[in-house]
């Protein structure tokens, strides 16, 4: 779909989205009996947890990994903005509120397994039981950059001597009432309800709101040569990574971008890439008027006149903002990228904002060779995020 240019957006379908501003989202087909758990794990897992636990079995079985690891060297590290259990929470509080009718809630009709809604660190914990990972395990929530701090601090404690192999991901799955109540408030969503799968258009000069999404990606992290001792299949290396806090305002950025610049120079600094080794940055790009302007600036600050000559898209444009889980997704996107030299393009980008002029690959997919990859996250409460992703014969050279 990425390289197709096509969207998947339409009108919520979880919940009756009528008394809403914002009636828009990308909800994934997902048939969770299909994938794997049981009635019993289904009704005890949160969709949150659905989706990790599915996403960390593939990536287990992908990477012949299963088998081979010592479990006290194995890890769990997930990411979520939004905790393990949104959806859950959502529907509990209405079940023992009456619909909210009652402030005293009758706590005998919730759900035995309210104690694992509550706790954000249920879903790496579950993980590790299942997988039998004895080694680190916990989880990184930091709003929209989780996604990408999650595999940051994973690597960091691979670097560290701490684990061998650690699976490491994010998910979120908070299309509730609650969450888009939430951003209808701040009105940071589109209302572009006639035309969901052109509702997120980022860079565009008619862009009105990002489109929440859901969605999860797991990875198996491990050190380069460990992997090869096993003739395992290397989509990229992580080989740089980098985030700072703004201190300036819980959803903005300063004009410039200084904080997310600050990110991106650390991050090529850590990987000892210049801005001209950059082949494709994978942006933020959320679809608001404010971020889209700003991460235009801050790319050309960090990445001087180098900005204009290396492709930009976001793949928002198809997949949506899924919150915390939304760094973990883009980062498989950049490991495709790298593996099959292909750039996403920028879906609905048909007016382009005078302010936001650099290359964003609009609307088709570009075949060029991609050995180094940026991304570029930023999130609410000031967080900023940058990895380099690239071919592990890139560094070698």
């Amino acid at each position: 779909m990425l390289t197709s240019g096509r969207t998947a957006t339409r009108t919520i379908s979880l919940f009756d989205a009528s008394p809403f501003r914002s009636r828009v989202t990308a909800e994934c087909d997902f048939a969770p009996l299909s994938t794997g758990p049981s009635r019993q794990q289904i009704r005890q897992w949160d969709r949150t947890m659905q989706f990790a636990v599915v996403a960390g079995k593939e990536a287990l079985e992908d990477s012949g990994i299963l088998g081979q690891s010592n479990p006290h060297r194995t890890g769990v590290m997930m990411g979520t903005a939004c905790g393990s259990s949104t959806m859950s929470l959502d529907s509990e509080y209405a079940l023992v509120s009456d619909e909210g009718k009652s402030w005293l809630v009758d706590e005998f009709h919730g759900s035995p397994y309210l104690y694992d809604y509550f706790v954000p660190s249920s879903m790496a914990a579950e993980f590790a039981w299942i997988t039998d990972a004895q080694g680190p395990v916990g989880v990184v929530s930091t709003g929209c950059t989780s996604g990408i701090d999650v595999l940051g601090h994973a690597a960091d404690l691979i670097r560290e001597g701490h684990a061998d192999v650690i699976t490491a991901g994010a998910s979120d799955a908070a299309i509730s009432p609650i969450t888009v109540a939430c951003f209808d408030a701040i009105k940071a969503t589109s209302a572009r309800n006639d035309s969901p799968e052109a509702a997120s258009r980022p860079f565009d000069r008619t862009r009105n709101g990002f489109v929440l999404g859901e969605g999860c990606a797991v990875f198996v992290l491990e050190e380069l040569e460990h992997a090869r001792r096993r003739d395992a299949h290397v989509y990229a290396e992580r080989s740089g990574h980098a985030s700072r806090c703004n201190a300036y305002s819980m959803s903005g950025l300063s004009d410039e971008g200084l904080e997310m610049s600050d990110a991106i120079t650390a991050t090529m600094d850590m990987s000892r890439f210049n801005p001209g080794d950059i082949d494709y940055v994978n942006a933020h790009g959320s679809s608001t008027k404010q971020n889209d302007r700003r991460e235009t600036s801050a790319l050309k600050r960090s990445l001087r006149h180098h900005a204009y000559r290396t492709p930009v898209s976001s793949i928002k444009s198809m997949i949506r903002h899924s919150l915390g889980a939304i760094g973990a997704l883009e980062t498989a996107a950049c490991a495709l990228a790298v593996e099959h030299s292909v750039i996403p393009p920028t879906a609905n980008l048909h007016e382009p904002d005078p302010e936001c002029d650099l290359d964003y690959v609009p609307l088709v997919a570009r075949e060029r060779t991609v050995d180094t990859v940026l991304s570029v996250a930023s999130g609410f409460g000031g967080f900023q995020s940058a990895p380099v992703l690239n071919k592990p014969e890139r560094r070698m050279a």
